[in-house]
């Protein structure tokens, strides 16, 4: 850092008695990254209510909408991922490379944050490697029993790095990790929504057996067509469905669920305390999001793991919940002849369902996002 940075003064916050800190959280791609960026740094207002965040993302990609609708301020920097399944798509990579650290690189100069923490996604590359090359402490979270790259490649030079689970020193330096769980969103840790009040936003009734299926996002191809080829199961079975599609052909089983007053249908559920609330079963995808999630709200859950994940580490995480007899699990290449019968037998076994939501409930972890905010918090004082 200059010296011209080191002597420009910060704001101070009589009312705190002492500096205010400038945070910086950098990723996203996906709500797995996002929404656990959102609740550190809901975790960090709390505590100093004065402190400036500032989130860094990718032009394009969904933090760039989810980010300004939680109340946060987010730059966008022309960033991309590594294409693996179309090489000629890469040629542009290195001037978008080029063009995101000229772009990082002002808005640290121009924020100058005492933290800067990375969630995860291409989109925190950069912002992380230049906060490390200026001497800021850097931070990662990684929510993950299968670290990503982008994480692997800055944990050398992070301050701490924070993670879901133990055995994640074959990824980082042991001396730097702290295991705190993954943050969830307080809507969802501390939500006082009852069912009733949930049955009615979705306009569903209160008598009927409530299922709720969540393919992540971006939506889960397996999932989608297995409950749009068995939708009349759910009628004849008097269920009713929550059904978030995703973006991916999601006009095609919109327009089919239309037809079925028993089912909602849309591209993406904005308050996931509602259908948690609301939902008697799950049916979802396990990213580490979705299970801390799950663990939180104690609901019996059927795990589809995206079978393409790296290292397969869905299947790890639903497999870990499967051997406590806190979830059941289908794999993706099954779902399509099996996921809607097993919906419906678990939705006729309530001892099942009991000892599910027993299990999973133990599971719970409610305080990642305060533990995190306090450690970037502590960072350059």
């Amino acid at each position: 850092m200059s010296e011209q940075d080191k002597n420009i003064e910060k704001p101070f916050s009589p009312s705190l008695g002492r500096e205010v800190r400038r945070i910086i959280i950098a990723g996203g791609g996906t709500g797995g990254h996002i929404f656990p960026a959102i609740a550190i740094a809901n975790a960090i207002k709390q505590i100093e209510p004065g402190s400036e965040i500032l989130f860094v993302g990718a032009k394009g990609k969904m933090e760039m909408e989810k980010v300004p609708q939680a109340g946060y301020n987010i730059e966008g920097i022309d960033i991309a991922g590594f294409n693996r399944s179309s090489l000629i798509k890469n040629i542009g990579l290195p001037i978008k490379l080029i063009k995101s650290f000229l772009q990082v690189r002002k808005i640290i100069n121009d924020f100058k944050p005492d933290a800067v923490v990375g969630v995860g996604g291409y989109s925190s590359f950069p912002v992380l490697k230049h906060a490390q090359h200026k001497g800021i402490p850097t931070f990662i979270h990684e929510s993950n029993s299968f670290a990503g790259k982008t994480n692997m490649l800055l944990g050398k030079n992070a301050f701490k790095i924070f993670v879901a689970t133990d055995g994640m020193e074959k990824f980082f330096p042991k001396e730097k990790i702290e295991v705190t769980g993954n943050p969830v969103r307080k809507s969802i840790a501390q939500s006082t929504v009852t069912r009733s009040e949930a049955l009615r936003y979705f306009n569903l009734e209160e008598n009927k057996i409530t299922v709720l299926a969540v393919g992540g996002s971006l939506g889960a191809r397996s999932i989608n067509e297995a409950l749009s080829k068995n939708i009349d199961a759910f009628k004849i079975h008097n269920l009713q469905l929550i059904w978030q599609i995703g973006k991916t052909t999601a006009a095609d089983y919109k327009e089919k669920a239309k037809s079925y007053l028993s089912v909602w249908a849309d591209e993406f559920i904005t308050q996931m305390e509602m259908a948690y609330a609301a939902a008697d079963i799950v049916i979802s995808r396990s990213g580490a999001m979705a299970v801390t999630e799950l663990c939180v709200a104690r609901k019996p859950v059927i795990f589809v793991p995206f079978p393409f994940a790296a290292e397969d580490h869905q299947t790890v995480n639903a497999q870990t919940l499967v051997d406590k007899k806190a979830a059941l699990m289908i794999k993706d290449s099954e779902a399509n002849e099996k996921l809607v019968a097993m919906a419906i037998s678990l939705a006729e076994n309530k001892s099942l369902q009991e000892e599910l939501r027993q299990n999973i409930s133990k599971l719970a972890v409610t305080n990642a996002d305060e533990v995190i905010a306090r450690k970037v918090l502590e960072a350059g004082r």
